[in-house]
Order: structure tokens, then C-alpha cells, then sequence
């Protein structure tokens, strides 16, 4: 690496959309390799648990490459989905799937903040985030910001990767996170973003902390579901209605 692309990588904010931007083009790629492609079982599994109806809106922040998008649109058919996201790069490798899926009258993909959502109250009646709340600097804002735009009864998922903390296989689990990944995610990306990956999973709260964490922006009742041997959870909650 030469120094001047080292001192561009020192400028760009650990999970910011400009880091993202950086690795958009290999991301579909090193995910699949770096999960042995089960994130898109717990993908599936997140769209499920928004138990949509017919005609249903759905918010998907983090988006991405829009692969949680394109799920719900799969899992619900006649539902429509928006994604948000801060990467412009993510974004254009979002739509590009998009277009050649033939979803972009159901999906549309927009850059934007979780942390401060350009919609009016109670306007979807889901929405989910997956592997992008680890990445927000605001979690509790932007929790609560997923409370005030989904309707009453309506559901949120939040899809998000985690260290194991106990059972038999959980050292091997714990060496694949914070060993497997950032090494091979530097291999197949050139990048150095993969090791701020293990870093910020290391940093997230546990289940139950962040489960609470939910309750406290206004999300209730929270259901945790470890996944794979809790290499990742999903936590499911709807807004909670005024007393």
C-alpha cells in the first residue's frame, strides 16, 4: 500500500458510508465467503419476522447492497420496500441488482441517515436493519427513529452479529470473528476495513444489554433469537403505543 493511499484510509471514519464505499464492489463476495453463505438463511429469517400483510411498506436502513431489501421483497410480494443507506457506492451496486431482479417499481434504494429518517410518523409497517446498527454512532437515536416511523403493531427487526458467549462451540466461534474474518476479509477485499469488522462486533453489547437498549427507545416486547451458535441475533419488537 503506498502512503498516500494510507493516509486516505486514516481519513475515512471507521463505518462510515466512505468506508463502505470503498469495499462496495467485493462486499457480496467476501460476505459469502466470510459467513459460508448462512447470512443469507438469517436474512430470510429477518424478513419473516416482520410478518408482513398484503400491500405492506417496509424500511430497510443499512441497506447496502440491498440484499435485506430484495429478501423482503422476496418473502412478501406484493409488499414495497425503501432502503436507506450512507454509502453512494453501496447504492449503486444495490440498484444494479435491482434493475436485474425487476424489482425497481417495489424497491427503491436512497441514501440516507439512520440516525434522522426523512419520513412522517408511524409510515411503514416494518422495518429492519441488518449488520448496520453496529455502525451507528447513535444507536439509541436511531432506534428510536425506527420506533416513530412504524406503525402500531407493526413490526422491527434488527439483525446483528455478535460474539458468542458460551456453549462448546463458542471458542471456535469466537476464533472465526476475531481471527477468520479480518484475515481473510483483507485477503479478498485488499482492504484494511474487514479488521475494523472484528473490532466493532468485539465493541457491541451483549444480547441482553442491547435488547434493553431497544426497550429504552421506545421497542417493546423484544424477542432475542441467537443465531448459529449465537455468532448472530435477531431482535424483533414493535413500537411501543402511549400509556
Amino acid at each position: 500500500m503506498t502512503r498516500e493511499n494510507e493516509v486516505a484510509l486514516a481519513r475515512v471514519r471507521d463505518g462510515s458510508g466512505a468506508m463502505f464505499d470503498a469495499i462496495a464492489d467485493r462486499y457480496d463476495t467476501v460476505n459469502r465467503v466470510l459467513s459460508f453463505g448462512i447470512d443469507r438463511r438469517w436474512r430470510t429469517r429477518t424478513a419473516n419476522a416482520l410478518e408482513l400483510g398484503p400491500g405492506a411498506r417496509v424500511l430497510d436502513l443499512a441497506t447496502g447492497t440491498g440484499d435485506l431489501a430484495l429478501e423482503v421483497a422476496r418473502v412478501a410480494p406484493d409488499c414495497s420496500v425503501i432502503g436507506l443507506d450512507p454509502s453512494q457506492r453501496m447504492l449503486d451496486v444495490g440498484r444494479a441488482k435491482v434493475e436485474q431482479r425487476g424489482l425497481a417499481d417495489r424497491v427503491e434504494l436512497r441514501a440516507g441517515d439512520a440516525e434522522s429518517l426523512p419520513f412522517p410518523d408511524r409510515q411503514f409497517d416494518g422495518v429492519c436493519i441488518a449488520f448496520g446498527i453496529r455502525n451507528v454512532p447513535d444507536r439509541p437515536r436511531a432506534l428510536g427513529e425506527m420506533a416513530r416511523v412504524t406503525r402500531f403493531g407493526g413490526r422491527i427487526a434488527v439483525l446483528e452479529l455478535s460474539e458468542p458467549e458460551g456453549g462448546l462451540l463458542a471458542p471456535l466461534a469466537r476464533f472465526h470473528v476475531r481471527t477468520l474474518v479480518p484475515m481473510l476479509g483483507a485477503l479478498l477485499s485488499g482492504a484494511h476495513e474487514y479488521r475494523y469488522l472484528q473490532r466493532s462486533i468485539a465493541a457491541f453489547p451483549p444480547a441482553r444489554e442491547f435488547a434493553e437498549l431497544m426497550k429504552r427507545a421506545g421497542i417493546e416486547p423484544v424477542t432475542v433469537i441467537p443465531l448459529t451458535f449465537g455468532v448472530c441475533h435477531l431482535y424483533v419488537g414493535t413500537p411501543r403505543r402511549p400509556s
